[in-house]
């Protein structure tokens, strides 16, 4: 479920989200391109939301793996669009969330980024300081948000452009495609 790409390419303007999509770590930062593309979301919340409902699709088992082990969710999507899917599978009480926030303007979202510090490894606002704890850090992601995190893992699961991109790097990964076989493997 990616339901940043989802909302963009539904209610968004493609053509903005084209560009700015090949900007993300030339000129712009992850959170510059966010900004500019959910700008151009003037849809009432409620109906992306309902949308959401109808069109996406949380991978298979998850719900299963998030009421055995207390995940912790980490997102560059909104609160605001994670939450109704997550609580609609029955797994919102069972997850941590932090993620951004909307404030969805008729004249189009502008987004509350929940983190505004700079990474020392990757000089953006990044996921990796949510790694911090005790024990080994198990690393689930699939984007390019991912990336340093994934590297600070000390183990990663990987699919789509993250499971390229760490190949390209180097950096061992476990692919995936469902959470039942994920949830085999830990």
């Amino acid at each position: 479920m990616d339901t940043l790409h989802l909302v963009l390419e539904e209610f968004g303007d493609r053509e903005i989200y084209a560009r700015a999509e090949g900007e993300l770590g030339r000129t712009m930062t992850l959170n510059e391109v966010i900004a500019a593309e959910f700008q151009t979301v003037t849809a009432p919340l409620d109906d992306v939301v309902e949308w959401l409902f109808e069109n996406a699709r949380i991978r298979p088992g998850f719900a299963e793996l998030a009421r055995r082990h207390r995940l912790l969710i980490v997102s560059s999507g909104f609160h605001e669009t994670i939450e109704p899917l997550l609580a609609r599978e029955g797994a919102l009480s069972a997850v941590e969330l932090r993620a951004n926030r909307l404030d969805p303007r008729p004249d189009g979202w502008r987004v509350l980024f929940r983190a505004n510090h700079s990474c020392d490894t990757c000089g953006e606002p990044c996921k990796r300081k949510d790694l911090a704890g005790d024990g080994e850090v198990v690393f689930v992601g699939d984007g390019y948000s991912d990336r340093c995190a994934a590297l600070a893992a000390d183990r990663v699961f990987a699919r789509d452009g993250l499971a390229e991109w760490l190949a390209a790097q180097g950096v061992p990964f476990e692919p995936f495609t469902d959470f039942h076989e994920l949830a085999a493997r830990l």
